[in-house]
């Protein structure tokens, strides 16, 4: 037999490639619309006083800390973390047993989000951000779906962390009432 025919893919590698492939997907698809349809700084107000979708180049980390500074160092910096971070989520991700769906999820949403902006990096030595969020005057860093991803993941995760016996037995409740 081919090596192909003993290669059985178990089902959570298969979600994570599913997450990873379809988050990565439309990160990448939707910065290529905005990149291709928008100037750049340019806004379209969606809902008013509250979301804009509003194209920027951000060469920082996360809501744009550090972003004053371009640096190719800084780029390759930036570039280096998020592959050293997909690495270790990876490594958790493998270690985590199969029945903790929800921390696999987390890593997996993670994973995509290191992904999506490696890409950038790597492409554009910066990250396109267009989601722009505010309240009249008071606006939100602008982020993208690759961010939202990461944002998700950790909170995700960190819910697992501090509410994993609670989300047992609350799931275990609604199992018995169905019952009676």
């Amino acid at each position: 037999q081919s090596l192909c025919g003993k290669f059985r893919m178990s089902k959570k590698y298969k979600t994570l490639l599913i997450i990873v492939v379809g988050m990565v997907f439309l990160d990448q698809a939707t910065k290529l619309y905005v990149d291709s349809h928008m100037k750049l700084h340019q806004s379209i107000e969606v809902i008013e006083n509250f979301f804009q979708i509003t194209y920027i180049r951000n060469s920082g980390a996360a809501f744009g800390i550090l972003s004053g500074f371009k640096s190719p160092w800084l780029t390759r910096f930036f570039i280096f973390i998020s592959l050293v971070a997909a690495g270790i989520i990876l490594f958790c991700y493998h270690k985590t047993p199969e029945n903790r769906r929800l921390t696999l999820m987390s890593f997996a949403l993670i994973i995509s989000g290191a992904i999506g902006n490696f890409i950038d990096r790597v492409f554009y030595g910066e990250v396109i951000d267009f989601l722009y969020f505010h309240w009249y005057k008071h606006y939100w860093p602008a982020f993208n779906v690759a961010d939202s991803c990461i944002t998700v993941g950790v909170s995700l995760l960190l819910w697992e962390m501090f509410f994993p016996i609670s989300l047992l037995k609350t799931r275990n409740n609604l199992n018995l009432s169905k019952e009676k």
